[in-house]
């Protein structure tokens, strides 16, 4: 069943939404070469511990995982691109992570992830973050009231098509408030015009995710991480947003680096 949200539930959500693009701009200006993952782990829990948040990843236990996860991030590397288990692993020069994080305050939710490379990036995978990034505006941008859930999910597949990249139909997008995971399922290709009706309430996790040659995936033997079958890079965006009278609302904007403060030898694609 869809729930939809009033506008202030939705300014509910949108205080756990503000922490969560914090923490992610954060994130990814701790994300250096010679970072460890479990530095970016145990980083995330003593902030959404000070914050008095609760993760939304911890103990969550769906029919894909291996045992409950016991994280508060997932943290995805190269080939590597959805549910990547945080562990013992230090960043090189050159790598691509995609930073995943759901938390809620209060009992209201919000999801976000971002990709930046570490290092000396590879133009094709920052074209590759970019095509994530540009779907993700796009998919925003069809979410607008009277307008179908097909408009947001062509919307996405469009993007992905014209950057040359296949489209996985496996694992998408989905509604979010309450808990992590609602109605509807969110897919990153479809038909326009189609599918339920975007009422003002409904709040969803748009999540575009591409790989760079391929759009089959394999799982690690860890049941959680999900990697492109061919071994090729791969990039994930995404916000919650809120689908108002007005037109889409995104509740997790991240805040603009500040370009004075920035290390030049670390290239993220720009915020979305």
């Amino acid at each position: 069943m869809i729930e939809l949200k009033s506008a202030e539930e939705i300014n509910r959500m949108a205080v756990t939404g503000q922490f969560v693009g914090e923490l992610l701009a954060e994130l990814s200006g701790v994300a250096a070469v010679g970072v460890n993952l479990m530095d970016l782990e145990h980083h995330a829990r003593r902030r959404i511990s000070e914050r008095g948040a609760e993760s939304c990843y911890w103990d969550y236990a769906p029919s894909f995982g291996r045992g409950p996860f016991r994280n508060v991030l997932c943290l995805s590397v190269n080939d590597a691109v959805l549910h990547g288990l945080p562990h013992d692993y230090v960043l090189r020069d050159g790598d691509l992570v995609s930073i995943d994080m759901a938390v809620g305050i209060d009992g209201w939710v919000a999801d976000s992830a971002v990709s930046v490379v570490v290092g000396t990036p590879d133009p094709d995978d920052l074209r590759l973050i970019e095509a994530t990034e540009v779907a993700l505006e796009a998919g925003i941008n069809a979410a607008q009231p009277g307008g179908r859930l097909g408009d947001v999910s062509a919307a996405i597949g469009e993007v992905a098509r014209d950057y040359g990249y296949g489209v996985n139909s496996e694992f998408g997008g989905h509604g979010i408030g309450r808990t992590m995971h609602e109605a509807p399922h969110v897919p990153n290709n479809g038909r326009a015009r189609r599918g339920i009706r975007l009422d003002p309430g409904l709040t969803i996790a748009i999540e575009p995710w591409f790989c760079r040659s391929t759009d089959k995936i394999r799982f690690d033997q860890d049941g959680w991480t999900i990697r492109s079958a061919d071994g090729s890079r791969t990039a994930h965006s995404e916000h919650t947003v809120a689908v108002t009278a007005s037109g889409p609302q995104v509740l997790t904007r991240r805040p603009v680096p500040d370009s004075t403060a920035a290390d030049p030898t670390k290239r993220p694609a720009a915020a979305s």
